[in-house]
C-alpha cells in the first residue's frame, strides 16, 4: 500500500524483492545488462592505470571487477568477468617495464579474488531464487486465501484492497469473499485475532465454511451459526494438535443481499434491503451521493466466543437505496495513527470526498480513497493487516 497499489494486483515494484527490483533495473528491453556496470569498471581502471606513473599502479584495484559481478550478475556472468579481469590484469601488469611491474602477489590476490567472486555469487543466486521460491508460495497462498473475484461477481460491484503489515508474508489474518448461491449474494469480511501463520489458517477455515453454507442456506443467521461452529471446532482442533492459540476469536460482518425475484429484476426499485449480521466489527458505513451513515453495530460477540453470550447474533435488516456503497473495513484503517497518536477520521474523510465529487461513492474510487487516505494519515507504516471492502448492487 504510501504508494498507489492496484486493486488486488501484484505488489509495486518499491515493495517487490530486491532480486527482483534488481532484475529489472538492469535490463534494457529484455535483455540483461547486468555485464555492463563491471565491465566499464574494468575498462577504467586499465585505462587509469596506463596513463599513471610507474610510482602509481592501480591495476590491483582489477579485483573489484569480480566483486561487483558477484553482486549483480549470474554465475557464468561473474566467472567471464573474473576470468576477463585475470586476463587484463597480466596484459596491462606485463606491458609495463620489469621494474614497475606489480608482479606475482597482484596476481594471486586478482586470482583469488575472482575464485571467492564466484562462489560468493553463487551463494547469492541460490538465496535469491529460494527467496523468490517463496514469495511464490505466499502469493499462492494469498490467492488461495483471499480468491480474486470477478468483475460483476454476485451481481455486485465490488472492489477490495488488502494490505499486510508484514509485506513479506503478503497474507495475514484479514479476510473476505462474495458466495452468490441459491438465496440470493452473501458477503463476508472479516480479521482473525492474532497475527502469523495460525491466523491464516483461521482464516482459511472461516472461508471454507462460509463459500459452502453461503451458497446452500437459505436463511443468513443459519450462515452465522455455522461459522460459529467452524470457529470453535478448528479451535479444538488447533488444541489437540498442541497448537493452543489461548481464546483466539474473529471479528466480522456477515452480509446477505436478497435474491431479485423475477418480475422485478428489470425495473429499478427505490429501496432495497440487506441482512446484517455483526460478529463484533466495526459495523459498514453506507456511503450515499448526499453523505455517510453508520449502520446500526448489532449484539453479536466475536466468533469463537458465543460461550460468553446468549444464543446467536441478531440480522438486521437494513435499508439500501440505489447507488449506495457498503464500505467495510477492519483496524488497520480504523486504527492506523498519525505521528501525533491521532485515529484516521474515516467518516470525516469521506463526507469531504463526497462533498468534492459524490461520484465517489464507486467501489474502486471509494477503496482508492480510503487505502491512500490510511497510508498517508500514518507514513505508510500500518500496524495491522488492512483491507478496505466495498460493495454495491450492480
Amino acid at each position: 500500500m504510501g504508494t498507489r497499489r492496484p486493486l488486488l494486483a501484484p505488489p509495486p515494484p518499491d515493495e517487490r524483492p530486491d532480486a527482483v527490483q534488481r532484475q529489472q533495473l538492469l535490463r534494457v528491453r529484455g535483455r540483461s545488462v547486468a555485464w555492463l556496470p563491471p565491465l566499464l569498471l574494468l575498462v577504467v581502471i586499465a585505462v587509469l592505470d596506463w596513463n599513471t606513473s610507474g610510482e602509481f599502479r592501480i591495476i590491483s584495484w582489477i579485483v573489484l571487477v569480480p566483486g561487483i559481478a558477484a553482486a549483480i550478475c549470474g554465475v557464468w556472468g561473474t566467472a567471464a568477468l573474473a576470468v576477463l579481469s585475470l586476463i587484463t590484469y597480466v596484459t596491462v601488469d606485463t606491458s609495463w617495464p620489469h621494474q614497475y611491474q606489480t608482479g606475482l602477489p597482484d596476481f594471486i590476490l586478482v586470482a583469488i579474488g575472482g575464485v571467492l567472486a564466484v562462489l560468493a555469487c553463487a551463494v547469492r543466486v541460490r538465496g535469491e531464487q529460494r527467496m523468490l521460491h517463496m514469495q511464490d508460495i505466499a502469493e499462492t497462498t494469498r490467492r488461495t486465501v483471499l480468491r480474486p473475484l470477478a468483475p460483476g461477481w454476485g451481481d455486485l460491484d465490488h472492489a477490495a484492497v488488502y494490505l499486510a503489515a508484514d509485506s513479506e508474508a503478503r497474507v495475514g489474518g484479514d479476510f473476505y469473499d462474495i458466495q452468490p448461491g441459491l438465496h440470493g449474494t452473501r458477503v463476508l469480511l472479516g480479521d482473525v485475532q492474532g497475527k502469523g501463520l495460525a491466523a491464516v489458517e483461521t482464516a482459511a477455515a472461516l472461508l471454507g465454511t462460509f463459500r459452502e453454507t453461503a451458497y446452500h442456506e437459505p436463511l443468513l443467521h443459519t450462515v452465522a451459526d455455522r461459522l460459529e461452529i467452524r470457529m470453535r471446532r478448528h479451535l479444538r482442533y488447533s488444541a489437540e494438535l498442541g497448537r493452543d492459540h489461548g481464546d483466539r476469536f474473529a471479528t466480522g460482518v456477515l452480509i446477505g443481499f436478497p435474491a431479485t425475484s423475477p418480475d422485478t429484476a428489470g425495473t429499478a426499485s427505490t429501496q432495497d434491503t440487506v441482512e446484517v449480521v455483526n460478529f463484533g466489527h466495526e459495523p459498514p458505513l453506507v456511503v450515499a451521493p448526499d453523505g455517510v451513515r453508520v449502520l446500526p453495530p448489532g449484539e453479536g460477540l466475536p466468533l469463537g466466543l458465543s460461550e460468553l453470550g446468549y444464543g446467536s447474533p441478531p440480522v438486521l435488516r437494513v435499508p439500501l437505496a440505489p447507488g449506495e456503497t457498503l464500505l467495510l473495513v477492519t483496524d488497520g484503517v480504523t486504527e492506523a495513527r498519525d505521528a501525533t497518536g491521532a485515529f484516521f477520521p474515516l467518516r470525516d474523510r469521506l463526507a469531504r470526498a463526497l462533498a468534492r465529487d459524490p461520484r465517489i461513492v464507486d467501489p474502486r474510487l471509494l477503496v482508492g480513497l480510503v487505502r491512500d487516505g490510511t497510508l498517508r494519515h500514518s507514513g505508510g507504516h500500518l500496524a495491522d493487516d488492512t483491507t478496505i471492502f466495498a460493495v454495491r448492487r450492480r
